[in-house]
């Protein structure tokens, strides 16, 4: 089972990943989660204490790693292998945590940006072999939008879920990005619904459901709010929070059907 959570920045794409990635865990899935927006937080969502973060670069970082496996040097130029080997890097470069597998991979080449680069060839490479060759739930918080993707990746997403939040640009930003998506081959995909903080919110969302394909939502949570400041996972600090992460588990497996994965 593979699935991306995109939306709008700010609206708490780490925050759902980590709940879910906890939760699928608690349950005795095998569970990988990839870290690849700029703005890498997804640790401290998952609950990895910031020391064990303190060494480790992002995959995209790691220019050594990437120079080694394509053959690239500062003289090849263009000329470096587009399909290294990555089979062994996510075990060598996780970070395990409450029986979920981290990996930091950092931003991914945006399409027809027009930079290919060793780096980019060794993360694209990477993230086309996790969702295609390993057998676990994998989850990706990615940054905004799709554009990382490319064919051959893309149609292996079994639910792109899309995180929104009560306003207009919230709705447009997730808007533009299904209609990418449809347009890349992805067939499902779903929204879920946060920081509903008043009832007047919970109507905004419920008046144009006929909009999209609401998964779930999550209500407006002081816990969430005090776990972020903390830098701690509020699946830890919060029941409340522990129990709607099972309930949007519950829903996003009826949803795509667990098919693999399961320990």
């Amino acid at each position: 089972m593979k699935i991306a959570v995109t939306g709008k920045g700010g609206v708490g794409k780490s925050t759902i990943v980590g709940m879910l990635a906890r939760a699928l865990a608690d349950k005795g899935w095998r569970v990988m989660a990839i870290d690849a927006d700029p703005d890498a937080n997804l640790a401290s969502a998952i609950g990895v204490p910031a020391e064990r973060l303190s060494a480790l670069l992002p995959i995209s970082k790691m220019t050594g790693l990437a120079r080694e496996r394509t053959g690239a040097t500062e003289t090849t130029g263009t000329h470096f292998i587009l399909n290294p080997r990555v089979d062994d890097i996510p075990e060598q470069f996780c970070v395990d945590h409450a029986g979920i597998k981290l990996l930091l991979m950092g931003t991914v080449n945006h399409a027809g940006s027009g930079c290919v680069c060793p780096e980019h060839a060794l993360v694209r490479t990477l993230l086309r072999h996790i969702l295609t060759k390993r057998r676990e739930c994998v989850l990706i918080d990615m940054e905004a939008g799709i554009e990382h993707f490319g064919r051959g990746t893309i149609e292996a997403v079994d639910l792109l879920v899309i995180v929104i939040e009560p306003g207009s640009r919230s709705l447009q930003t997730a808007a533009q990005i299904e209609g990418l998506a449809r347009d890349l081959g992805i067939k499902t995909i779903c929204h879920i619904a946060n920081k509903l903080a008043s009832p007047v919110d919970v109507g905004f969302i419920l008046d144009r459901a006929d909009q999209f394909d609401l998964l779930g939502s999550i209500p407006f949570d002081s816990a969430i709010q005090a776990a972020d400041q903390a830098g701690v996972s509020c699946y830890d600090l919060s029941p409340a929070c522990r129990d709607k992460a099972h309930a949007l588990m519950a829903a996003l497996l009826e949803r795509v059907g667990p098919t693999q994965g399961v320990s």
